[in-house]
């Protein structure tokens, strides 16, 4: 196996769709071991549009690199109320990977 799946999670605001079928937002991620690249990943968003808009968002990205740039992404371009999540769960995620990289 060449990838590894990783998950991050955080509390979803109030007053969301997917808030009625989630307390929390999940973000999760296939990982190429050896260069740490987002083969592609998923989230809990209650619609189709926003799971797609933030695969494409993630897609590519190299966990190698930080995760500055895809937050940033998130900050300029998702302006919906999950934004902070969003964010929040990416983090959660990435420091997923920094644990699995130290093992």
């Amino acid at each position: 196996m060449h990838t590894v799946f990783i998950a991050g999670h955080a509390k979803l605001p109030s007053g969301m769709a997917a808030k009625s079928i989630y307390d929390t937002l999940t973000i999760t991620a296939e990982v190429d071991k050896k260069y740490g690249v987002i083969v592609t990943a998923s989230c809990t968003l209650a619609t189709l549009h926003g799971r797609e808009y933030v695969q494409q968002l993630l897609r590519g990205h190299s966990l190698q690199d930080g995760i500055e740039k895809p937050v940033e992404e998130i900050r300029l371009h998702y302006l919906g109320k999950a934004g902070n999540a969003l964010i929040s769960a990416l983090k959660d995620l990435y420091k997923q990977y920094e644990q699995y990289t130290q093992t």
